[in-house]
């Protein structure tokens, strides 16, 4: 038997799971929000409980210390050495890392080096590595990188039409996101539609606060929406999604403000925040449909169109497309959302939707009808499982 935490840090909060492995049971899960600001929240669930504590959370270390002394306290694990390995969610691998390694000095350093790219989590990511080393010295400690799962995308698909320097010399591609979410959710449909995952071609929707959505064929990750930052792609919460960049120069010369500061209205202030006025919460806005607000209705219209041009840009891609798969917050719950989008795609597709099934959350389960030619799915992810599995294969070999 053998103990793995996943640890998912962001940059205020910091998310964990303990399996027992092989058998990739949950002894308990939590998280850790509100790391930095006057007053942090602590969760913990296990055994069908759940406890929760508000009290000052200053950093990430706090944090891991937080998170390894309720392990021990609430009697999940006796004494530390019981965890054999740690398994860190790295956001940015660059083009150094195409899978999982073991967390070692250069590694430290190599993500160290990537913070330009992703400068709001790898610093985050390394400091909740950092804690979690100092505490625990003897436990293999792993990597495991957000865009390495598309490090299989082809050159003419991730170069930028730039200068082709820029590319060289400073890195500039497009790289995406939400990896391991789109390479679980990948492999865990191929298994339920009784196909062999290298037969298959599936578009992976991770529909959340931030979201991506990738072409897979034979397991394998051939085009994702994110880019060069998190920033790009289809529309989000409070992210403005792909956009004309001259619109950067525009606001700047309008406002007189900083590019800096324009990225951080396309960072923060756009997106289903920016269209509706009103929130960007998803679930908010379905409430505001309901009552018949107008720039609701709109922004769910813009979401679903740019969600569905990115599907059907990929389906043309793949040539054939198994299966469309829902995931992340909204792709998972959001029971409006999902056949808004469906229904722009339905007829290019040959998409026979399930509405019945549709009202179905955070399960699996099929959402299209026997005679549908693509399936559409319902699969949760799972993205301190892969982590964990990861983990433990640097352990067992």
């Amino acid at each position: 038997m053998v103990k793995i935490l996943s640890v998912n840090a962001g940059s205020s909060s910091l998310k964990f799971q303990l399996f027992v492995m092989p058998e990739e049971e949950v002894l308990t899960s939590g998280i850790v929000e509100r790391i930095g600001l006057e007053e942090g929240v602590f969760t913990i669930k296990y055994n069908g409980q759940k406890k929760t504590k508000k009290l000052p959370i200053p950093d990430h270390s706090v944090a891991a210390n937080l998170v390894l002394e309720a392990l021990v306290d609430e009697k999940i694990v006796e004494k530390y050495s019981e965890i054999s390995g740690v398994g860190h969610r790295i956001v940015h691998g660059g083009e150094l890392y195409k899978g999982s390694v073991i967390f070692d000095d250069q590694v430290e350093k190599d993500v160290e080096a990537l913070q330009d790219l992703a400068p709001l989590h790898n610093p985050a990511n390394l400091i909740g590595y950092r804690a979690f080393k100092r505490e625990l010295p003897d436990a293999l400690h792993s990597a495991v990188f957000d865009t390495a799962f598309h490090q299989t995308m082809k050159e003419d698909i991730f170069l930028y039409p730039i200068p082709y320097e820029y590319y060289k010399d400073f890195g500039i591609r497009r790289y995406g996101f939400h990896g391991t979410s789109h390479q679980f959710v990948s492999q865990r449909v191929a298994s339920l539609m009784g196909k062999k995952l290298e037969d298959t071609n599936v578009i992976t929707l991770h529909l959340g606060n931030g979201a991506s959505i990738t072409a897979v064929q034979g397991g394998k990750s051939v085009n994702t929406s994110m880019g060069f930052t998190p920033l790009a792609g289809i529309m989000m919460g409070t992210r403005s999604g792909d956009i004309d960049p001259s619109i950067t120069t525009f606001l700047m010369e309008k406002l007189n403000i900083s590019a800096q500061e324009v990225v951080d209205i396309f960072n923060k202030k756009s997106g289903m925040l920016g269209v509706s006025g009103l929130s960007s919460d998803a679930r908010d806005l379905d409430d505001a449909i309901n009552e018949g607000n107008e720039r609701a209705i709109l922004t769910q219209k813009v979401y679903a169109n740019r969600v569905a041009q990115v599907v059907g840009s990929y389906f043309v891609h793949l040539g054939h497309v198994d299966a469309l798969v829902f995931t992340g917050g909204i792709g998972e719950n959001d029971t409006i959302i999902r056949p808004k989008i469906i229904e722009l795609l339905s007829e290019a597709m040959g998409i026979v939707f399930d509405y019945e099934a549709n009202q179905s959350r955070g399960e699996e389960v099929c959402l299209s009808k026997p005679e549908s030619k693509v399936q559409v799915w319902l699969v949760p992810t799972n993205e301190e499982l892969v982590i964990a599995r990861d983990t433990y294969g640097f352990i067992t070999k």
